[in-house]
């Protein structure tokens, strides 16, 4: 070997020990002091805890190297719920622990979560998320711009109002209900007789005090922990027409920016957030405890719990609603859920 292919040869042995170092290096140059975690509320509610709890975990595991800032409220885009998928696409959040609902006018696959009775309990829920149907929609929202982690919950969606006790479809008739921005809301509350009005939580509030609007739909720990009998909400009918699960994703180019080995922490902590924000979103709410509505009860609130035929009389009056809205998101994904909840145990 002559002087010029040494020197070549040293150089190239030199660059290949170094490597792995400028690699190190310009991992660390790219690790932010603070990223933004999005979510609708705040650590009161299962949702927020559930982003405190993934925060914290993150933090411990790697040492300090991500720390994670939550940010409830979707305060980083001004409270509108909906833009909130879009926004972690552009790079205006970081992270978001977020819901189905407020994504699906970007991802319409989405809105497989809230196709009125499909997932009819907890076990058919966990059934969809935990199968095929899941995998799928993990997929869809990779494909779409962000990388998804973990499913969360935020749980069934039950009604409420100031008027009356609704055990029937026309209970509804002429009520006045907040919904969210998604348009198979506005179908199904139309097709019941009732007047949705969409409007953020923020705004929601307010308007049920003032009584410009009669009604919502939320999970029950949101009426509790937002203290929903202050706001003229009396009655509440429990019809599980509808799941809310979350998903933990991150914006595309932060992810990027990480290691492998703390790219797999932020996926486990992930994981390991959403068992516990689960487990947290669903107590007192299942056959063996039914504290929450017993806590609820002794506020002076009516819970009516609707027996089979009650629900499927909803059903039959949602069941044009439901088979319009299998075309949009996809027979196959559909048919998939469908056999998963099925199957449930």
């Amino acid at each position: 070997m002559n002087r010029r292919s040494l020197l070549k040869a040293g150089t190239a042995g030199a660059t290949a020990l170094t490597a792995p170092f400028i690699i190190r290096h310009s991992h660390a140059q790219q690790y932010r002091a603070e990223y933004r975690l999005s979510t609708v509320v705040g650590p009161a509610f299962p949702w927020g805890k559930g982003g405190e709890i993934w925060s914290n975990l993150v933090r411990e595991r790697t040492q300090g190297r991500i720390n994670i800032k939550m940010y409830p409220g979707v305060s980083l885009i001004n409270g509108d719920q909906t833009r909130e998928f879009s926004a972690i696409r552009q790079g205006v959040i970081d992270m978001a622990i977020g819901s189905t609902i407020n994504w699906s006018p970007q991802v319409r696959e989405l809105n497989l979560f809230s196709l009125p009775f499909l997932s009819q309990d907890h076990a058919g829920l966990d059934a969809i998320t935990g199968n095929e149907a899941g995998k799928r929609i993990m997929q869809i929202v990779d494909k779409a711009g962000v990388m998804p982690l973990a499913w969360g919950e935020n749980g069934f969606r039950e009604l409420t109002n100031s008027r009356r006790e609704i055990r029937t479809p026309a209970d509804m008739k002429g009520l006045k209900f907040r919904i969210v921005g998604s348009p198979i809301f506005t179908d199904v509350f139309t097709a019941l007789g009732a007047n949705p009005t969409q409007m953020s939580w923020a705004d929601a509030q307010p308007a049920l005090a003032s009584g410009a609007v009669e009604g919502q739909e939320n999970p029950m720990h949101i009426f509790t922990a937002a203290k929903l009998h202050t706001l003229a909400q009396k009655f509440v009918t429990r019809w599980g027409y509808v799941a809310d699960p979350l998903i933990f994703v991150v914006n595309r180019e932060v992810w990027q920016s990480w290691s492998p080995a703390d790219q797999e922490i932020v996926r486990a902590s992930a994981v390991d957030a959403g068992k516990q924000e689960i487990a947290i979103a669903r107590k007192g709410l299942t056959k063996a405890d039914t504290s929450m509505i017993r806590e609820v009860e002794a506020l002076g609130v009516k819970v009516t719990e609707l027996t089979p035929a009650e629900k499927g009389e909803f059903q039959r009056v949602l069941k044009p609603v439901y088979d319009k809205w299998a075309k949009t998101i996809g027979a196959d994904l559909v048919k998939i859920a469908e056999d998963a909840v099925a199957r449930r145990g």
